[in-house]
């Protein structure tokens, strides 16, 4: 027991725990109070925590609001024709030609 200076009736009893002080009892007119000592490493610990918690939250938020793209890759062809994947096919602009017709002629698609 320590004796506090200037007041003969109070007394403050350490409380250690593993070596590092946690609190103390302070015996002051015929009361005895805990006071807990302040720890930075907690405060610390608490805020690092709050921290990737909200940069996860962050990071899941701003990866829902993105959009896929309008259209898929984009290649160059040899010849200067322009590839556009992901997107359907186009629709002829004129008719077909009557011997495509008449042959029953398919597209020549060819697969990579």
């Amino acid at each position: 027991m320590l004796e506090l200076p200037g007041t003969p009736t109070a007394a403050l009893v350490p409380v250690t725990h593993h070596g590092r002080p946690v609190g103390a009892f302070v015996l002051h007119g015929g009361r005895v109070r805990y006071r807990p000592v302040f720890d930075p490493d907690r405060l610390l610990g608490a805020t690092v925590g709050v921290l990737a918690v909200g940069l996860a939250a962050a990071a899941v938020a701003a990866r829902g609001r993105r959009r896929p793209p309008a259209i898929g890759a984009l290649t160059m062809g040899p010849g200067g024709w322009v590839s556009l994947k992901g997107l359907p096919a186009p629709t002829p602009r004129a008719p077909r030609p009557w011997w495509a017709r008449v042959l029953r002629a398919r597209r020549l698609v060819i697969e990579r």
